[in-house]
């Protein structure tokens, strides 16, 4: 009987040992980066611009952010540089830092593996990066915005600034190459077609990815845009809002008017107040949104007002002690 016992823990151990050296070393499995030149004409980096400033914002993440303003901006001349922190104290299974994505770090990169970082999660070196980058969004997207957002890093002015290596906490040093899946690109449907427009806009903001309660780190389909879900700050929390057209709890009274003017007002730096010591930011980068076009976000909102209302009410901002009664 011992024997048997024996032969059976060992088969166990040999068992875990392959699916974790399977999943350590041959995952993740994307394929290879495609054989790709994009070129730098003045369309595609002005739109890429557009994209990765106000749409997908790229910058928000890659770019060094003032903390002392609402929503906090993002510095001038920061662009691209990279260094962000999300931490244990944010929510997040490790360290990890947002590299630097100007020309000064990724002059190395083809277009081709920048592409597949974007729309996969997979790095130059084939290594998964953790979806702080909303990359599962980004792969559902129109192959040649993606092509305009390289258009438009390529040409960043460049900032030497080295960010620290990511630390993975145990077992994501695992889970996280199980993460990165193969892209499934979308033709972006024309500006006439005011819903499945402003649908590909929700998807490439990645709007349900913070809107959106999660548990164990996954989206809850079933109160897909809902709100609720917790950002952990200084001095306290912030809870995402409820984009459904819930007329209670949600944006259901809304008027596509005052729907776009909640953005356009932060285009106004004057409208960005000053944040006091202990007072709770929000991790929405307003003033990047707001440079969004009038047409889009009118387009979001249509498309927003489409949903299944979900009765949430939600309290954006959590003090400290309130969290502790």
């Amino acid at each position: 009987m011992k024997k048997v016992l024996l032969t059976l823990l060992i088969v166990v151990v040999l068992v875990v040992v392959v699916a974790a050296s399977y999943v350590k070393f041959a995952l993740p499995s994307v394929g290879n980066p495609p054989d790709l030149h994009v070129a730098l004409t003045p369309e595609r980096v002005q739109h890429g611009e557009y994209l990765a400033n106000h749409v997908t914002l790229c910058m928000d993440c890659h770019s060094t952010r003032d903390w002392k303003k609402f929503s906090g901006p993002m510095i001038p001349g920061t662009n691209g540089k990279g260094g962000e922190l999300f931490d244990q104290k944010m929510g997040f299974p490790g360290t990890f830092y947002s590299k630097n994505i100007t020309p000064a770090n990724i002059k190395g990169w083809t277009d081709g593996e920048i592409f597949r970082a974007i729309t996969t999660g997979v790095d130059k070196d084939g290594n998964a990066l953790f979806p702080v980058m909303p990359y599962h969004y980004y792969g559902h997207m129109d192959k040649e915005d993606i092509y305009d957002i390289i258009a438009y890093i390529r040409t960043l002015p460049p900032i030497e600034n080295k960010t620290p290596d990511h630390n993975v906490d145990f077992p994501m040093n695992f889970i996280l190459n199980t993460i990165p899946v193969k892209p499934s690109f979308v033709t972006k449907p024309a500006k006439s077609d005011t819903l499945n427009y402003g649908a590909y806009l929700v998807n490439s903001a990645a709007c349900m990815e913070c809107h959106t309660q999660v548990n164990k780190g996954q989206v809850i389909p079933e109160l897909a845009y809902a709100g609720g879900r917790v950002f952990k700050m200084p001095y306290g929390e912030v809870h995402s809002a409820n984009l459904t057209p819930d007329k209670e709890t949600g944006i259901g009274n809304w008027t596509a008017d005052q729907f776009v003017t909640r953005f356009k007002t932060y285009s106004n730096p004057a409208n960005v107040p000053e944040m006091g010591a202990k007072d709770i930011n929000t991790v929405m980068p307003w003033t990047m949104f707001a440079g969004m076009d009038t047409s889009d976000l009118r387009s979001i909102y249509a498309y927003l007002q489409t949903l299944k209302p979900i009765k949430n009410h939600v309290d954006h901002f959590v003090a400290v002690t309130e969290q502790k009664k």
